[in-house]
């Protein structure tokens, strides 16, 4: 199945609140299901920085050090993509807006990410 990585706690937010838009430099042909990957890697930086977003969006995100990382999360369904000049929700200016749908929680499968879109072994998704 295809999968992507997604840094944290941008992962949480996609499976658990209803982060309905991922912001990517490039555009995405791609409609259907999709593994939300939860990256390995995330600063304590990056976690202030997003963590500051989501309560701007009314979303209160848990502690860095309890949330999933270097493991596939969830599902969700791709349903269209569009480049946007301007911010608008959870999309940010000047980036390909792939819009999100129907996001659902799995048992998390350790995995290690890729850039790009991968495949995750079907045997591993069907197990969880």
């Amino acid at each position: 199945m295809k999968a992507l990585s997604v840094r944290q706690p941008w992962a949480w937010a996609i499976i658990y609140a209803l982060k309905n838009i991922e912001n990517r430099g490039w555009p995405i042909h791609y409609r259907g299901d999709i593994l939300i990957h939860a990256a390995k890697t995330c600063t304590k930086k990056d976690y202030q920085v997003a963590k500051e977003f989501c309560q701007s969006m009314g979303v209160v995100i848990p502690e860095l050090i309890c949330l999933r990382r270097g493991q596939v999360i969830g599902i969700v369904t791709i349903v269209d993509c569009r480049f946007s000049q301007v911010a608008s929700g959870w999309g940010m200016p000047e980036q390909y807006h792939w819009k999100l749908e129907n996001p659902r929680e799995i048992t998390p499968i350790p995995y290690i990410g890729r850039l790009g879109i991968f495949e995750v072994p079907d045997e591993l998704v069907r197990s969880a």
